[in-house]
């Protein structure tokens, strides 16, 4: 057993960790750790190049184990950041605003990246379980519902929330996806009721359970703080769930497919930057997983012949995020999926397409 493969996974708790300690150390600790964990991943995957290793891991229990830490961890960056709140070490708004992006920011790639390995075992009752919660701390526990029956199915296509056409704008992206996902789980869930045979408004609806879980956690931290808490716990949630929308976008941005047609690696950008797959368990070979959804994240490939992001996660994350940017960098990879990957078909959804 080569033991790096199985380590250079808990780069992802450290992460975790060093982000509890500077939300418990509050103060300027908080806002340098923020600038920090930006330039590890910025300027890691920079310098750090492409992971093109395919190694054969067998010890599925180790590697679960790592996904299912991710809860935990978890609570105690929250809580970290809660106590530090109540306790008034957040003095400056900066400090403050430092706060909620870097909670914020942990909910989103501890939380929701986890989270999305673990719904997609649907045979695994305590991995869907696990990676419920940890989607109820961004009020999202719909994805695990809309991102496996639904997402999957009509990537790339107008009739999935979560692929952005082109020339949307990211922050008009985040309130459309997130509007019409919920949307979209909420008639997914109707519907596996009605096959079932169980009401609508009942104790069998998913949707509703979720959401009692995510109260259940604004319920804890206005025991714990107060109403004050409380909107800080909310607005570091939010925050979290925006980001899973950024992701949505970079991910599948201006991808065309016809819905009868199958998924191919190539309506997804895919990257194999090192650092980002390392931390993020893999979500980086987005063009396998779509291809394979079934796969556990240590069998996904790199498939560097597929569609590339700009570059990392983050920092295609933050190029997303400034508009003009984003429209001046990818329309040469727009181009470019359109003369070498797009099939005929596609080429000619893609010229009718256009953003909203």
């Amino acid at each position: 057993m080569n033991v790096l493969h199985y380590l250079k996974f808990c780069l992802f708790h450290v992460v975790g960790l060093l982000a509890a300690a500077a939300l418990y150390a509050g103060g300027d600790t908080t806002a340098a750790s923020l600038l920090g964990v930006v330039l590890f991943y910025v300027l890691g995957d920079l310098l750090g190049g492409d992971d093109l290793s395919t190694p054969s891991l067998r010890h599925h229990a180790i590697l679960t184990g790592q996904l299912w830490l991710a809860l935990p961890l978890l609570l105690l960056i929250v809580g970290a950041a809660l106590d530090s709140f109540i306790a008034g070490r957040y003095a400056t708004p900066l400090q403050l605003g430092a706060a909620v992006v870097l909670t914020g920011l942990m909910i989103g790639t501890i939380g929701t990246i986890t989270a999305h390995e673990l719904v997609h075992r649907t045979k695994e009752p305590a991995s869907l379980l696990i990676g419920r919660w940890l989607l109820a701390f961004s009020f999202d526990t719909g994805f695990a519902i809309e991102h496996v029956y639904g997402h999957h199915r009509y990537v790339s296509t107008r009739e999935d929330p979560a692929t952005a056409p082109r020339g949307r704008n990211v922050y008009w992206h985040i309130v459309c996806s997130t509007i019409k996902g919920n949307i979209s789980a909420w008639r997914l869930e109707r519907k596996r009721l009605e096959r079932r045979g169980h009401r609508q408004y009942s104790r069998h609806n998913l949707v509703i359970r979720g959401h009692l879980m995510s109260v259940l956690l604004l319920a804890a931290a206005w025991y714990w703080g107060g109403a004050a808490a409380t909107l800080f716990f909310a607005a570091c949630a939010l925050w979290g769930k925006a980001m899973l929308e950024v992701v949505n976008y970079m991910e599948h941005y201006g991808l065309v497919r016809n819905p009868a047609r199958p998924v191919q690696p190539r309506h997804s950008w895919n990257t194999n930057k090192r650092l980002s797959s390392w931390t993020m368990f893999n979500l980086t070979r987005h063009s396998h997983h779509h291809a394979r959804a079934g796969l556990p994240y240590q069998d996904l490939h790199p498939y560097p012949e597929a569609p590339m992001m700009i570059g990392g996660y983050l920092s295609t994350m933050l190029v997303a995020m400034v508009p003009p940017l984003w429209r001046h960098l990818m329309a040469p990879r727009l181009q470019a999926w359109d003369r070498h990957h797009a099939n005929d078909e596609e080429r000619a959804l893609a010229a009718q397409s256009g953003g909203d």
